[in-house]
């Protein structure tokens, strides 16, 4: 499984946006930039795809920013990378009789990470993130 930087830096930035709640303002595409270290030209464009995808919502103005379009349990890991580098390219046609036992072992390995990505929700990955609090 490859993970181009770009789709690593939207994913990066949907925990960013997780961390604050419904009622916290927007996050501001600096503070991404400077938490993960991001260029914020990149981060624009990045931003904007997840956007143009559903994902994310932007306020202008000077109190603006980003924040997640809805909830991060109900953003999947596979719905960023999605945004950022399209559908996974569509299986190839008849292949010879080696090639197709191999292609469907490759098959059965995308399906399994496939299923990993779309069960794999924001809001459990910034949970992780959270400092847990201990009580003895």
């Amino acid at each position: 499984m490859r993970i181009s930087a770009k789709a690593e830096y939207a994913c990066l930035a949907m925990l960013a946006l997780a961390r604050g709640g419904p009622d916290d303002p927007p996050v501001r595409i600096k503070e991404i930039s400077d938490a993960h270290a991001i260029p914020e030209r990149y981060l624009v464009q990045i931003l904007l795809q997840l956007k143009g995808a559903g994902l994310v919502a932007s306020t202008r103005g000077a109190s603006g920013g980003y924040r997640l379009a809805r909830s991060a349990a109900a953003i999947s890991l596979a719905e960023v990378l999605t945004a950022i580098d399209g559908p996974e390219p569509p299986a190839r046609g008849p292949l010879r009789p080696a090639v197709r036992v191999l292609a469907s072992v490759w098959e059965h390995a995308r399906a399994a990470e496939r299923a990993v990505l779309d069960k794999t929700s924001i809001a459990q990955l910034a949970a992780e993130l959270s400092p847990r609090e201990w009580v003895i």
